[in-house]
């Protein structure tokens, strides 16, 4: 009765939701409380509780908290990078004050552990291009790379004056088959593979040789369940850890894919995310994480694209 539970705000998110689906498998479907502001209509976490959260309204996470004797929060609610650039506002209210609600629980003695995901997109045009260490200058360009740096800092903050156990990542782009793309600047690499299965040529927002990091949705929660399973003595950031897998530009993506459908084509029309894309880093060094909680990535492109079309072929 009293056994600690797991809330996942945003769990109907690219990453969200199958992040809820592989902590029921380890953890048993009634431990692992899915939330979202929106509701689950294609039934994708039915099999254990959800409920509907605004991630901005304290009172609502509280009530579910309390209600379920929650001992841990993942954070995975957030406006994503080229829709900020449409709702900066917005985008800053969300992936700010969602966050401040749960650190300010946390320091409140509601909550014990947090997941907060960052993003590469806190670099900017002043970051090196290859091998990011990490740190580094970031100084973001963007709304949602703004929004994330300051995100980190509060992580930081948090942790240094109240004890706050908040640890985060900084993801590249998720390349999942689970959800459809989610207004992010790397989500030409999920909805290129939707094209090639459905037999559809692929019209890409950025330019041929645009390279970018990029990881697998499986390692992005191997990572994740990670960090989150290490002793906390053993984290030696907290603002957010580099994270690493691979990185590729739209052509090498096409051209793997090609393998298994010769006759899918590509054309490129470069968009207002382009522009998001050039200020960001080609690779990461993530020698931190490997060092303090043994991370190894095991997707390479190759092996990330045979996994996606095998996916989506179902």
């Amino acid at each position: 009765m009293n056994q600690k539970k797991i809330l996942i705000l945003g769990a109907l998110g690219q990453i969200g939701s199958p992040l809820t689906q592989k902590l029921r498998q380890i953890y048993g479907n009634e431990l692992v409380i899915a939330s979202d502001i929106k509701h689950d209509k294609n039934n994708r976490l039915t099999d254990g509780p959800f409920e509907l959260i605004d991630a901005t309204n304290y009172q609502q996470i509280l009530n579910s908290i309390k209600r379920h004797n929650v001992d841990t929060v993942y954070l995975m609610a957030a406006m994503l990078s080229a829709t900020s650039e449409k709702h900066p506002e917005k985008a800053w209210n969300l992936n700010l004050s969602s966050l401040l609600n749960i650190l300010n629980l946390a320091k409140a003695g509601y909550v014990k552990t947090i997941f907060w995901p960052s993003s590469i997109a806190v670099f900017g045009p002043t970051t090196p291009k290859e091998n990011v260490p990490q740190q580094t200058l970031m100084e973001p360009t963007s709304v949602y790379g703004i929004s994330k740096a300051a995100g980190e800092d509060w992580c930081a903050y948090y942790h240094n004056n109240f004890g706050v156990d908040v640890r985060s990542l900084r993801y590249p782009g998720i390349i999942s088959w689970q959800s459809l793309p989610g207004g992010g600047t790397t989500d030409y690499a999920v909805d290129i593979f939707h094209k090639a299965v459905k037999g559809q040529p692929f019209s890409c927002f950025l330019e041929a040789r645009t390279k970018l990091p990029m990881m697998y949705i499986d390692d992005a929660l191997e990572a994740t369940i990670k960090i989150m399973n290490c002793a906390p003595k053993k984290l030696t950031v907290r603002t957010s850890y580099n994270l690493s897998a691979i990185s590729f530009t739209p052509e090498e993506i096409f051209n793997s894919i090609r393998s298994y459908y010769p006759l899918f084509s590509i054309e490129y029309h470069p968009d207002f995310r382009q522009s998001i894309a050039d200020s960001w880093p080609n690779s990461i060094n993530d020698f931190q994480a490997r060092k303090d909680w043994g991370w190894e990535p095991k997707f390479n492109l190759q092996e990330l694209t045979k996994a996606m079309i095998e996916h989506l072929k179902l």
